[in-house]
């Protein structure tokens, strides 16, 4: 009986982990550029118990030993990075990408990665304009600095990533290129927000990105004037959610039934 209470309580602790997870996807459907999380479960130690000689009987077909699990846990949590629907918004300001990559920002405790293309102009006392996150996380080009742009310009993002400053006369200057860094080890990134990742201390980057190159011949393209949409399946995620609640109170039936027949057992007198 402890046996079983055991395995039911680990299962439950998995299990509301995974409702808390999935809570987590439901609340962010209608997020710009969000990344469902996923979770990966394993059991833990299984032991093989062996009867002993008295329970073998004449006739008996069941096996004479059994295996005992106690339950699983929560192995890891990686973000889902498959593409989004993406919408258009005729907003210059807002940039989608197409294919699997993200962009790099600079934030105040380092580089951090994300998908949200939402992005914003911030003035600088010079009259010049950063493109920056909505947080206002400045957006990093492929010399690792910020997209600056020059005063009184506006902005137009090439299929490339090519960010270019146009003038009232319609003089497009060059400021820099996008810089797109591709997935290769998702379980590797740490989520800081609910857009925005983060390779944690002592993992080398390079073993978890790499630069990749957007525009022709490459299956990754920058969308201006389109915004990536959340990739959760609402539909998908409130049926996994049933059957997750489901498990759960399995457990925990199994977990008073346990308890019910240690009672008796207490109860029982000699």
């Amino acid at each position: 009986m402890n046996g079983s209470m055991i395995n039911a309580m680990v299962s439950m602790s998995g299990l509301q982990q995974k409702l808390d997870i999935m809570a987590d996807n439901i609340a962010n459907v209608n997020t710009v550029g969000y990344k469902r999380k996923d979770a990966s479960f394993q059991d833990l130690l299984t032991n093989t118990k062996e009867q002993t000689a008295d329970f073998k009987e004449p006739g008996r077909l069941s096996p004479m030993n059994y295996t005992q699990g106690w339950g699983s846990r929560l192995m890891g949590i990686q973000p889902d990075l498959t593409q989004g629907p993406l919408n258009p918004t005729d907003n210059a300001l807002d940039i989608a990408i197409e294919g699997n990559a993200l962009y790099q920002v600079q934030t105040l405790e380092g580089m951090a990665y994300t998908r949200n293309g939402a992005f914003q102009l911030s003035l600088q006392s010079d009259g010049r304009a950063v493109l920056a996150t909505s947080e206002g996380y400045p957006v990093l080009g492929e010399n690792d600095q910020p997209i600056v742009l020059p005063p009184n310009r506006s902005i137009r993002v090439d299929a490339d990533g090519t960010v270019q400053a146009i003038a009232q006369d319609d003089t497009a200057t060059p400021v820099g290129r996008l810089k797109l860094m591709q997935v290769t080890r998702p379980m590797m990134l740490t989520a800081v927000s609910d857009n925005l990742y983060a390779v944690a201390d002592g993992v080398n980057v390079e073993d978890v990105l790499r630069t990749v190159t957007a525009g022709e011949g490459s299956d990754i393209a920058v969308r201006q004037g389109f915004l990536e949409q959340s990739n959760v399946d609402l539909t998908s995620e409130m049926t996994e959610l049933i059957n997750v609640q489901r498990a759960y109170q399995l457990s925990a039936r199994a977990l008073t039934s346990s308890d019910t027949m240690m009672g008796l057992a207490n109860s029982l007198r000699a």
